[in-house]
């Protein structure tokens, strides 16, 4: 697989779609009335939108160098908040951050390493810290939370890179639009009825009327951005949702509500990144074009 940086269909429609959709959810959120519980959160939330939306249209539109740094970018802040929530070291937490500055790059410079290879450096990283400190009692379980932060983390967002500037774009946008539908979905028809029942005890929140608003929202931006076909959408809802709920059952564990505090509206970059960071190695994986 290799990474192809040719602005397309995808890319010109990308940014009038995004576009409008920021102008009228500010209009709606600046409109909503004082009594009106959640208006402080939503226009948190939009904020924080209208400053990622821009920053992640200009990564995927600037070619390779853009992708990589994105990727590396949003990379180092979320294992560290992955580091935190599931007790690593220093030690792990390094390994964590050089990772995800280097997996990007070396997914540009050899799209087509052999996995076997991949996989074999990944294992080393992860037990390297544990093992040379001797550690008996804990060195089984740090080294398996920094396994799986490596492949959820620093890999996953290196499809940033494999993936052609089209797909990645059609992902990132309709991911984003997922969790947008997911929750709007959640609060009208998530009350009551078999749209009610939860998808998981790992997140009774999450309701199967918030993955039938994912589906819908997903399908409406994949198709906005002239990117649908069905194994596209099914990809990306899927990848989605499983990924919310893998970040559900990561903080559950680990006793936190959120990844972090510092992003308004949404709590930490893991919060707002994990329906992607599953969604992303998905279509990679079967090899879904937009």
């Amino acid at each position: 697989m290799s990474a192809v940086f040719v602005a397309g269909e995808v890319a010109a429609r990308a940014l009038p779609v995004v576009g409008g959709v920021l102008g009228a959810g500010g209009v709606a959120v600046a409109a909503l009335p004082a009594r009106v519980r959640m208006r402080a959160e939503l226009r948190r939330r939009w904020r924080s939108w209208a400053v990622a939306a821009p920053l992640f249209l200009g990564a995927c539109l600037a070619g390779p160098v853009g992708a990589v740094a994105l990727a590396a970018g949003l990379g180092v802040v979320a294992v560290g908040e992955y580091a935190r929530m599931a007790g690593l070291g220093r030690g792990e937490h390094g390994v964590l951050v050089c990772a995800a500055v280097a997996a990007p790059g070396l997914a540009w410079a050899a799209p087509g390493a052999d996995a076997l290879r991949v996989a074999g450096v990944l294992l080393v990283a992860a037990v390297a810290v544990a093992v040379v400190r001797g550690d008996a009692t804990g060195g089984f379980t740090r080294a398996s939370r920094t396994l799986f932060g490596l492949v959820w983390i620093p890999v996953a967002l290196s499809c940033l890179v494999l993936l052609d500037a089209d797909t990645a774009l059609a992902v990132g946008i309709a991911v984003a639009f997922g969790d947008v539908g997911a929750w709007c979905g959640g609060t009208a028809l998530g009350r009551r009825g078999p749209l009610a029942r939860p998808l998981s005890a790992l997140s009774p929140n999450k309701t199967w009327a918030g993955a039938a608003g994912a589906a819908a929202a997903t399908a409406g931006a994949l198709a906005a951005v002239g990117a649908f076909s069905l194994a596209l959408w099914a990809a990306v809802l899927a990848g989605g949702v499983l990924g919310d709920l893998v970040e559900s059952m990561v903080k559950r564990e680990a006793g936190v509500k959120d990844a972090g505090s510092w992003l308004p509206g949404f709590g930490g970059l893991l919060d707002r990144i994990d329906s992607l960071l599953v969604a992303l190695p998905l279509v990679a994986a079967l090899g879904v074009t937009a």
